[in-house]
């Protein structure tokens, strides 16, 4: 009754690297990543731990926790204890509740015709993990992807408080493409992508060239490929890449188009301050040129 609306969320996975207390910081800034795609603040957290007893030292889980705290610390939040059980494999995550003003609240299926779509972390942490696991990845290229993912999406919470961001949503699992469906089917709209204009993970078409491909981009390309126009192999590969923390897809009224990239300048996110695409009318296809 006051104007204020309650969002709560829960994710969670095994690692997806081998430092215990990176992958606590990862699992923390996904989740917690759901929270700003709506145009909200968290306010905190509770763990979810699944732990092999007996088979990996407990001082290992330790260093998890110590990981989420660092980055619930830096998103403002407290990690306010949560659950643990007995697991075969390695768990963990958060479940998050934030806050957010309902005239703020933004969903991913508000999207307009005409509204330019901006990324705002680079594609191609599937893949640039997976060359990581193959031995192919270089030492840099590990170090920037940790880098990217446990980057919070604050920059969500900065975007809900203005009209002209019509649609938000983060791009996780189901790459960049399934989650731009997901707006297009949602707002009744199509939607077009500048291959050349999506930023890009130094070196992530090399391993994808390479053969450093999820088995994930399959699974999505097979769910989802039908309400893409023909792609070639190369892209489609990189658009279908499933993210973890990725970043946020956003539309934007184009004209405040100045104003928005002002923004994403000043708050220097790694996806750069040009648009990748647009909303366009017609039939929930995606076309990327």
């Amino acid at each position: 009754g006051n104007g204020q609306a309650l969002i709560s969320t829960t994710d969670f996975f095994m690692p997806i690297v081998d430092d215990p207390f990176d992958f606590g910081r990862i699992a923390s800034a996904n989740a917690i990543s759901d929270v700003y795609a709506m145009g909200g603040r968290p306010v905190v957290a509770s763990a979810i731990l699944g732990w092999p007893v007996g088979k990996i030292p407990e001082s290992v889980a330790a260093k998890v926790l110590e990981g989420s705290r660092a980055v619930c610390a830096e998103a403002g939040i407290t990690l306010a204890g949560g659950h643990s059980i007995d697991s075969p494999e390695p768990i963990f995550g958060l479940a998050v509740t934030g806050m957010v003003s309902v005239a703020h609240l933004k969903q991913n299926d508000r999207a307009q015709a005409g509204d330019l779509l901006y990324l705002t972390k680079p594609l191609g942490i599937g893949a640039s993990s997976t060359a990581q696991k193959k031995g192919m990845g270089e030492a840099a290229d590990l170090d920037r992807i940790v880098g990217l993912m446990t980057l919070l999406n604050r920059a969500g919470e900065h975007f809900g408080q203005h009209d002209f961001v019509h649609a938000m949503t983060d791009v996780t699992g189901f790459g960049l493409l399934g989650h731009l469906r997901e707006m297009a089917v949602g707002s009744g709209l199509g939607a077009e992508i500048d291959y050349t204009a999506v930023p890009k993970i130094a070196n992530v078409e090399r391993y994808i060239a390479a053969g450093a491909v999820p088995g994930g981009t399959h699974r999505n390309w097979d769910s989802y490929g039908n309400a893409v126009a023909d792609l070639p192999e190369a892209r489609r590969l990189l658009l279908c890449d499933p993210q973890t923390s990725g970043g946020l897809l956003v539309a934007v009224d184009p004209a405040h188009r100045s104003e928005f990239e002002a923004g994403l300048a000043e708050l220097q996110v790694p996806g750069g301050t040009a648009p990748i695409g647009k909303m366009v009318a017609g039939e929930a296809k995606i076309r990327v040129v």
